[in-house]
């Protein structure tokens, strides 16, 4: 008895890690790539005026450096309150509609892209976003686009910068000059700037399903893998148990 049991039980045992392998390997495969961009600021307050903003946008290419950022500016922010702090080497500020580009020679792969800009007065806002597009020497392009919904953190999230309230008797400051678009610039991925807690735009809400579809297929893949394993296993201990009693 003793013995029919114990093979019984190695061959369920490696059937099992056979299983959990094959599981962490479909996970490491699924989920979503550890980069993001982040945006800091040196007085993060509402109304503060002559502002640092910092922003870093993680790589997240082996073979494949940034060649430039577009950010989107929240609303309330002008790109005519913007001047280019920071950069990478040779890396220039374009304005556009509403924001700004900022790129140049590729960085080399690896390479995270970190740039400040100072911005003339911050909004009267909780928190601001800075929906972010971010390309590569290689054609790729990431979207940095996505707000929370529905309580649920999205995969691809929009850097936020959450503020303070103003200090006691801050004003909004005369509007800054209004700068065109440089002719032929490109205009951003996401059309709309955001400045929370306004809801989220449409603008790139179709490349973010476009990535859920995705992920939805290559989970339906692991849940298919792991039912013709846990299958398997079961066919297998059943018989294996038929033949001892036998």
């Amino acid at each position: 008895m003793f013995a029919s049991t114990h093979p019984l039980a190695r061959t369920g045992g490696r059937a099992a890690l056979a299983g959990a392998a094959a599981l962490t390997a479909a996970l490491a495969l699924a989920a979503p790539a550890a980069a993001h961009a982040e945006v800091e600021a040196d007085r993060p307050q509402a109304l503060a005026e002559n502002v640092t903003l910092s922003f870093v946008s993680e790589a997240e290419s082996s073979s494949a450096g940034f060649t430039s950022l577009r950010i989107v500016l929240p609303e309330g922010v002008a790109p005519g309150d913007v001047t280019l702090g920071q950069a990478p080497e040779n890396w220039k500020l374009t304005a556009t509609r509403d924001g700004y580009t900022v790129g140049g020679p590729a960085l080399k792969s690896g390479v995270d892209a970190e740039h400040t800009i100072k911005v003339r007065q911050l909004p009267d806002a909780r928190e601001l976003v800075f929906k972010t597009v971010e390309t590569y020497s290689d054609g790729k392009i990431s979207r940095w686009i996505e707000l929370p919904t529905g309580g649920e953190e999205p995969e691809e999230p929009a850097p936020v910068l959450k503020l303070k309230a103003a200090a006691p008797g801050a004003k909004p400051v005369s509007p800054g000059p209004t700068e065109s678009p440089t002719p032929g610039a490109a205009e951003p991925t996401p059309s709309a700037a955001t400045s929370r807690p306004a809801a989220s735009t449409a603008a790139g809400d179709k490349a973010a399903d476009d990535d859920g579809m995705s992920s939805g297929v290559l989970i339906s893949v692991i849940v298919v893998v792991l039912l013709v394993l846990g299958g398997g296993v079961w066919w297998l201990v059943t018989r294996r148990a038929a033949s001892s009693r036998s």
